[in-house]
């Protein structure tokens, strides 16, 4: 903002200096012109005296004298019977027409201006054929004049004026752009862990400063419905634990085996629903709105937190896991729950002697984690990524938090057939 504010004054006063200095730039030169073409005008009036009353040869001495003073004019006397004296010898209609009408006349010539004077040399009785007319050529005015010089200070002056007012603008533009930037440093802060600072007094103009304040009570009620988002999960999960409790306990005094087991699992599902609802509504709290882990560690961890229960078995477990990998956009937790969800489910759809592989790979832009199994594998055409959906009577919210997991992090999951003809779930996770 503060760079097109400089860029659009810029050009603003840029625009407004050449409208103005443009035009006086022609003015001086035009002046300069003009007050040769006076001081030529004096010169005229010594050399008619000389022309009237003087000899070619003594004009001539005269004008070589007066053409070396000046090197701005150039003095020439035009004779009737067509001799020239003086640098600029030869005649043309306008001569003709001072000389027969008797008047002195300004023309433009390709040097600048010229000055023709009609001299009479034997009174009113005197005949055009025998009038001298006197040529005075003064050249334009150049940079190496009083017009150089002029257009210099025009220049520097329309560079000081541009600068000054650019620092003036820039100064108006930071009263404008750091309360602003303050503000962005101070919404960009609400997005990491830990409760957030108090914005500081916002200076500024009155619009900034309502803004600031419009914030602030923005951020004090997100907060607040937070905290009461989050208190009443606590409360639901305080009190459904009782309920719950006695409900399993009444399900264990069922004379039905089957109807039983149906029972402890519907409560089973229940309790895994809760306990699902509460954590995602902890999580900003405990791991802050954009998480970063080195991943391939905790992944590792948490695949060999399995391996006892595997030994235990008698159930083969490979294991490929790298030893190091980059920054992933996903909490610890989340990474440590998809790997339970997805071995969760081996151990629990799959027969004890089934074996299982576990390969992890890092790659530039994440990690990707592959289970596979020997077991029955998945029904054709299921959907193990949609939320409660189950194959095995299960909660059906496994997979599901598994593959939202990856969705967040910018990643994906897929399931298929593994070469061990059981079921493969692959997870890719991307970097922070």
């Amino acid at each position: 903002m503060r760079r097109s504010l400089l860029v659009t004054a810029a050009a603003a006063i840029s625009m407004v200096l050449l409208a103005m200095l443009v035009p006086m730039a022609i003015l001086v030169r035009s002046y300069a012109l003009e007050d040769r073409l006076a001081r030529a005008a004096l010169e005229v009036q010594a050399v008619e005296t000389v022309v009237s009353g003087q000899d070619k040869g003594a004009v001539s001495v005269y004008l070589d004298r007066l053409n070396g003073r000046d090197g701005h004019t150039r003095t020439t006397v035009l004779y009737p019977d067509g001799d020239g004296v003086g640098p600029d010898p030869g005649e043309d209609s306008r001569v003709l027409d001072a000389r027969n009408t008797g008047r002195a006349r300004v023309d433009d010539v390709a040097e600048g201006s010229q000055i023709l004077v009609p001299v009479s040399r034997g009174g009113n009785s005197a005949l055009p054929s025998q009038t001298p007319v006197i040529r005075v050529v003064v050249d334009e005015p150049g940079l190496d004049s009083v017009v150089g010089v002029a257009w210099g200070l025009l220049g520097l002056l329309a560079l000081v004026l541009l600068v000054g007012s650019l620092v003036v603008v820039d100064r108006l533009g930071r009263s404008f752009v750091q309360p602003i930037r303050r503000l962005a440093e101070h919404t960009q802060s609400l997005g990491r862990p830990g409760e957030p600072a108090p914005l500081s007094r916002v200076d500024g103009p009155a619009e900034v400063q309502e803004l600031g304040a419009a914030i602030d009570r923005l951020v004090g009620r997100i907060q607040l419905l937070l905290s009461r988002e989050r208190e009443s999960v606590a409360d639901l999960s305080h009190r459904l634990r009782t309920p719950v409790t006695a409900l399993r306990l009444r399900v264990e005094t069922v004379p039905d085996t089957e109807l039983r087991d149906r029972l402890s699992g519907d409560l089973d599902a229940l309790q895994a629903t809760v306990d699902e609802v509460v954590r995602e509504a902890r999580r900003s709290e405990r791991e802050g709105l954009d998480p970063r882990t080195d991943g391939v560690p905790v992944i590792a961890e948490r695949v060999r937190h399995w391996v006892p229960l595997a030994e235990d078995l008698g159930r083969p477990l490979e294991l490929d896991l790298a030893g190091s990998g980059p920054l992933l956009r996903t909490s610890r937790a989340d990474l440590e729950a998809v790997v339970d969800v997805l071995l969760d489910n081996v151990f629990t759809h799959t027969a004890d002697d089934d074996a299982v592989r576990v390969t992890l790979t890092a790659e530039d832009d994440g990690v990707l984690l592959v289970v596979e199994d020997a077991g029955a594998g998945l029904p054709d055409g299921f959907d193990a990524t949609a939320r409660g959906t189950s194959g095995a009577g299960s909660t059906g919210l496994g997979l599901s938090i598994a593959a939202r997991t990856a969705r967040e992090s910018g990643g994906w999951l897929a399931t298929g057939t593994s070469d061990m003809g059981g079921a493969r779930v692959a997870v890719k996770l991307l970097t922070a």
